[in-house]
């Protein structure tokens, strides 16, 4: 598949590609969620919101660590395939799926405690928006994951920038601060590790 291919099923998934896309980045992307999910440092009485959930891997242990989850997608197919495959969790009022953007969430204010995104904010149209509305729908107190690899790493990709623009990790920590988000770091397990895990409390 061609790079701008890639790039726009990434950015959208729809059809049998975005099927397959999201299936790859659900391999792909294992140890990234896996490390996120750990600095979400979930609690059984959370509510936790899950944006651009793409291929859905995080979504089974957001709903084994939290009271509910909640995924938000600008994909309609992505939102109708996890609402099915998670029916019983959405029947049980422990799960729902919106079809949304991370710069106009479908949520109230102030009604999670948890919000985690993972290679997405390539794909936001502002990087300030974004995180000005996940900073909105958390409580005071409610912990910010955000994971992606930094620009550095994705110019390598030779990924199309009008569709991937990539994003440096001190724009990411701006703009969090600008958000009313304290106590940002950039983890990874290791030096090695290309990505970044962005996390923030909010204020």
């Amino acid at each position: 598949m061609a790079p701008r291919f890639i790039a726009k099923q990434l950015s959208w998934p729809t059809g049998i590609g975005g099927w397959l896309v999201r299936a790859e980045m659900n391999r792909g992307n294992a140890r990234l969620n896996s490390y996120a999910l750990d600095q979400l440092q979930l609690v059984p009485e959370d509510r936790a919101v899950e944006v651009g959930f793409g291929g859905g891997a995080a979504l089974p242990r957001l709903l084994r660590g939290a009271a509910f989850a909640c995924g938000v997608d600008r994909s309609q197919d992505v939102v109708d395939v996890a609402a099915r495959r998670l029916a019983n969790a959405v029947r049980a009022g422990r799960a729902e799926f919106r079809v949304g953007t991370v710069e106009n969430l479908p949520l109230p204010d102030a009604t999670f405690d948890k919000a985690l995104s993972v290679h997405t904010v390539y794909f936001w149209q502002s990087l300030g928006a974004g995180s000005a509305e996940l900073a909105r729908v958390l409580k005071s107190g409610g912990r910010v994951v955000l994971g992606f690899l930094p620009k550095a790493h994705m110019d390598r990709m030779n990924m199309p920038a009008d569709i991937f623009p990539p994003r440096e990790p001190d724009e990411v920590i701006a703009v969090l601060q600008d958000a009313r988000f304290s106590d940002i770091e950039m983890r990874r397990p290791g030096p090695e590790t290309a990505w970044l895990v962005a996390t923030g409390v909010r204020r």
